[in-house]
């Protein structure tokens, strides 16, 4: 380890270690990843205590520091390297788009690139909105499925700010791809988006091709409701 920082987070893994909890953790992951086996609420104790005790990682270093937890074997140092990057969220620098990047692309799985995609990258872009479009359009281009799908739910909390027609140009560009991470991202981001504008989501399920696992998770909330509605409905006819 090449950083102070990075031992200080080792050692405090130590000490939470769960030899039980970490091969579930490992099972659950499909053997991808080496655990400690601390739970989230463990793990937001130990960051806790860390930047109490040691500050965050100091600004010269940050990056470095990220990259390094993110080479290290075991899923805590990751996770906690996100849990890092949350408490930059406000402050992200026009360049550290890159770092988003990298973090995505490298030790990609759902876990890290849904945290990454919906939270920081969707943060990054409200602060520096004029790199959305020459950015998401690289990604999903890419044929990288992990930048792909990033790009797909980015936008997933924007509510009445999310760009529809931005939304709906990349799934049309990832239309026929039988990719279960991209197929279900889809319809993720439509079934998010249908809460803010469920006819506009219905119309546009109604005229795409989508998977069937796309267009059954798009209609979940929308059919939900419906069926809220239709029980209300007749609760007052009884009345």
């Amino acid at each position: 380890m090449n950083y102070e920082y990075t031992q200080i987070i080792h050692d405090l893994l130590l000490k939470y270690a769960d030899s039980n909890e970490a091969e579930k953790m490992k099972r659950y992951m499909r053997n991808q990843y080496e655990f400690y086996g601390l739970r989230a609420p463990q793990r937001k104790e130990l960051v806790k205590s860390l930047i109490q005790n040691h500050g965050t990682p100091p600004e010269e270093h940050f990056q470095e520091i990220i990259q390094e937890l993110w080479g290290l074997p075991e899923r805590d140092y990751q996770s906690i390297a996100l849990e890092l990057l949350d408490r930059k969220i406000k402050h992200f620098e026009e360049e550290d788009i890159e770092l988003l990047e990298y973090l995505v692309i490298n030790k990609s799985w759902w876990d890290t690139v849904d945290w990454i995609a919906t939270k920081h990258v969707g943060h990054y872009f409200m602060q520096y909105p004029q790199n959305k479009k020459a950015v998401t359009g690289k990604w999903i281009d890419s044929g990288n499925i992990w930048l792909q799908r990033s790009a797909i739910i980015f936008q997933l909390k924007y509510k009445t700010h999310t760009d529809e027609d931005l939304l709906f140009k990349y799934i049309n560009r990832c239309l026929g791809l039988e990719e279960f991470f991209i197929n279900k991202a889809i319809g993720w981001a439509l079934r998010e988006y249908s809460k803010t504008n469920p006819q506009s989501v219905l119309e546009f399920v109604d005229k795409t091709p989508l998977s069937k696992l796309s267009k059954t998770e798009a209609l979940k909330a929308i059919k939900k409701n419906k069926r809220n509605e239709e029980k209300n409905s007749k609760g007052d006819e009884g009345a």
